[in-house]
């Protein structure tokens, strides 16, 4: 597109956000069309959240629904919170509550959680969402706008402006986003939500409670008072007539509909609420020996966030101001000035470390006389966690060192894994203004997000025969896969409910230790590649562990523990890394699933005296030599002693129905409404098919590869079958398995090195 283009484009964006201002019953016309744009604030933020619809993750083991509020859509999940999807479900069950007035309506929503927990990105989602729904036609937002100049020349209604300015100039919007039927008499106005919520498919009624803002209120009387002196009969039709009163939307954001108080601001805790007088202009305007309200900032935390959301980040900043802020579920009011109040109504929301619960209770110890206990009452409580699945935490790992942001979806666990075990390249420069890519090698920040992960993991409640990297593993997928048998997070004994995520290695001190990896220099050398730019899955692991005693944000027996952990780790990386270089030497040893499905076929007629048929479409037998050579050369469970001639001993017969039938008749059950066929069964369903289909072990290298040497594998003799099977590996390697040459030639050296220990 050319310039021009661009600009028309940004002009169809401004045309599809912004409407007309409309008069005050064109407003009440359109909210019985659409009642969703009349809700108050703690309903419009769960309608925001529920718009974005769910999705199904697997978090701990377990499968829950999601809401992509959280993932950031529609900033193409820039700032998503990963993982706590149980504690942001728990929000939005607390949100139903408070919309539908159930109890709760009382509280102040408190977000508790350690650093690099997810808190931050939590406020920035929330303006993110509500921005953009504010922008949709079902998420639109209103608000009033006055003109008084229009009733009298002596008086304008203004925050101190120019009041010989054109027309359309003295049009002032309230300056906290007063809900257009607030300016309804109450009676009326309850009749008005009364017949709306009867047409309201929704168990959560609108309510609108407030009275006019004092801005708006001193616009009302005003207008009040000249038309009563006039004697006008349709007094409420003269007030906000159309040349008065204007219902314009606007698009929530951080200042309009969201207030957010920063750790860094300051004041009284009357300006950071509601905000202050602005003195110069009490002698502007003809105040009369009053404040008016025209000469209020309104720039507080609260007057911004009136009728949306109102955050407190950092909470522990501004304790002293968090008993000051209980009027607010409460009354649904404060006060600009002793004799001037506001009433609000706005989804309070507070964000704070550990440090303000001491802060909270510092007085518990004197029980019924605790000075804190109203307020702790009021704050309903979510804590955030570290996250406990490995690919979240590689999901996370990689936004921190790249501009990635896309949120992972999978539709099973294998798309998941190849993302988990992905490569990443980072370009960074030297002290004298090079640049260089550095590569992190496939697996190696798989290997730091395992290992934060398992400095995370209650030790205490682990079932017996199971370590912290299966709990990770049990967590991140919902299943372990011990040969032929799938075992779920139900099939296991967990001692009580743990203390999964609430300390461990934060993904900053992650984050920093890869970043030094990419500036240091590593002591290697090829002739031909740049093994020096490869950061392997060891080499993070090392620095993982070696930083751990000088960093300050862990205790002495933190260290400890978190030292012990590594092993483990290390272990599971190294086998991810053996299987990767196995399974490049057999690719083309693979066996076809062809040749799997006829022996599957073979074995489902063997036992159930079905009828087979040849290409000539005659009826055969179940050939016996076929399944028995599938079971000993290419399953390598059987040998010839298993069998009598071709026909199959107990045990051969046991495995068959054991392992392959019982399979198939599950595929069948869970397929029961279709008309089942054996050549219908996706193969991968039936565990030890699978493994025949996805792995080797070095029993399969040696006997496929007889005169294979693994310590001729750094420089392998010209015309060996060990330097054609290291070509072709390498290859593999690079063109299936993600690797560059350059790591491909240092995973398979370390691996050989290993396996030549160990060789026949």
């Amino acid at each position: 597109m050319r310039g021009n283009d661009y600009v028309r484009e940004a002009d169809r964006a401004l045309e599809e956000t912004y409407e007309e201002p409309m008069s005050l019953g064109t407003y009440v016309d359109r909210i019985f069309a659409n009642p969703t744009i009349a809700s108050h604030a703690s309903k419009y933020l769960l309608e925001a959240i529920e718009a974005a619809g769910t999705r199904t993750v697997v978090e701990e083991g377990e499968e829950k629904q999601r809401y992509r509020f959280f993932d950031d859509p529609h900033n193409d999940g820039e700032h998503a919170i990963l993982g706590n999807t149980e504690v942001l479900n728990s929000f939005v069950d607390d949100l139903r509550s408070i919309a539908a007035g159930r109890a709760k309506d009382e509280k102040i929503v408190w977000f508790e959680g350690p650093t690099a927990t997810g808190k931050s990105e939590l406020k920035r989602c929330l303006v993110n969402g509500l921005r953009e729904y504010s922008k949709t036609p079902e998420g639109r937002r209103y608000t009033v706008e006055w003109n008084v100049t229009t009733a009298a020349d002596s008086r304008g209604l203004s925050y101190g402006g120019d009041p010989t300015a054109g027309d359309e100039e003295h049009w002032y919007e309230s300056p906290v986003q007063a809900h257009p039927l607030s300016v309804f008499p109450e009676a009326v106005r309850e009749e008005l939500l009364a017949e709306l919520n009867g047409r309201l498919e929704d168990h959560v009624p609108i309510h609108v409670d407030s009275q006019l803002d004092p801005f708006s209120r001193e616009a009302y009387e005003y207008l009040e008072e000249r038309y009563r002196r006039k004697g006008e009969e349709s007094l409420f039709s003269a007030i906000t007539d159309e040349n008065h009163l204007r219902v314009k939307n606007y698009v929530v954001d951080v200042g309009q509909g969201v207030g957010v108080l920063h750790s860094e601001d300051d004041g009284p805790p009357k300006e950071r609420l509601v905000g202050s007088w602005m003195h110069g202009m009490l002698q502007e305007l003809d105040s009369r020996g009053r404040k008016n309200p025209q000469a209020f900032s309104y720039d507080g935390v609260i007057s911004q966030g009136n009728g949306v959301l109102t955050v407190v980040e950092d909470a522990a900043q501004h304790a002293d101001l968090l008993q000051k802020l209980l009027n607010v579920p409460d009354e649904q009011s404060v006060k600009l000035d002793k004799g001037i109040g506001m009433d609000v109504d706005t989804q309070m929301v507070i964000i704070s470390n550990p440090d303000l619960e001491a802060q909270l209770n510092q007085h518990a110890d004197r029980n019924g006389m605790d000075p804190l206990k109203a307020l702790k009452r009021r704050l309903d409580k979510h804590q955030f966690g570290y996250l406990t699945n490995l690919s979240l935490e590689t999901e996370l790992i990689r936004r921190e060192l790249t501009n990635e942001t896309s949120i992972w979806e999978a539709d099973d666990y294998d798309e998941l894994e190849a993302k988990i075990r992905k490569p990443v390249s980072v370009t960074v420069r030297d002290s004298e203004g090079e640049t260089t890519t550095r590569e992190f090698a496939p697996h190696a920040i798989e290997a730091a997000a395992l290992y934060a992960v398992v400095t995370r993991l209650d030790e205490e409640n682990l079932p017996a025969g199971l370590d912290l990297v299966e709990k990770a593993l049990l967590f991140d997928r919902g299943y372990l896969q011990e040969g032929d048998t799938r075992r779920t997070k139900e099939d296991f004994e967990f001692n009580g409910d743990g203390h999964d995520g609430e300390h461990g290695v934060p993904v900053t001190y992650t984050r920093d230790r890869l970043a030094e990896l990419l500036q240091a220099d590593r002591d290697r050398h090829h002739a031909e590649l740049p093994v020096e730019d490869v950061i392997m899955p060891r080499d993070v692991l090392n620095a993982m562990a070696d930083g751990l005693a000088e960093a300050p944000v862990f205790s002495t027996g933190e260290r400890s523990e978190f030292e012990n952990r590594i092993v483990p780790v290390k272990n599971y990386i190294y086998d991810q890394q053996e299987s990767d270089i196995i399974e490049a030497i057999m690719h083309d040893k693979r066996v076809d699933e062809e040749t799997v499905a006829e022996y599957v076929e073979h074995v489902y007629a063997w036992e159930t005296d079905q009828p087979l048929y040849n290409d000539r479409g005659e009826e055969v037998e179940p050939d016996a030599l076929k399944m028995k050579l599938f079971e000993v050369e290419h399953l390598g469970r059987f040998s010839e002693e298993a069998y009598q001639g071709n026909q199959p001993r107990e045990s051969v017969v046991q495995f068959r129905r054991e392992k392959v039938i019982t399979a198939l008749n599950r595929h069948a059950w869970d397929h029961r409404d279709e008309d089942f066929a054996v050549e219908d069964v996706d193969l991968t369903a039936i565990p030890v098919i699978n493994s025949v289909l996805e792995s080797h072990d070095w029993d399969d290298v040696e006997r496929t590869f007889e005169d294979f040497d693994p310590r001729q594998w750094d420089d392998p003799p010209s015309g060996t079958e060990t330097e054609a099977v290291k070509d072709r590996t390498i290859e593999t390697m690079v063109d299936r398995f993600g690797y560059s040459e350059a790591s491909a030639e240092l995973t398979s050296r370390h691996i050989m090195g290993q396996v030549s220990y160990r060789w026949n």
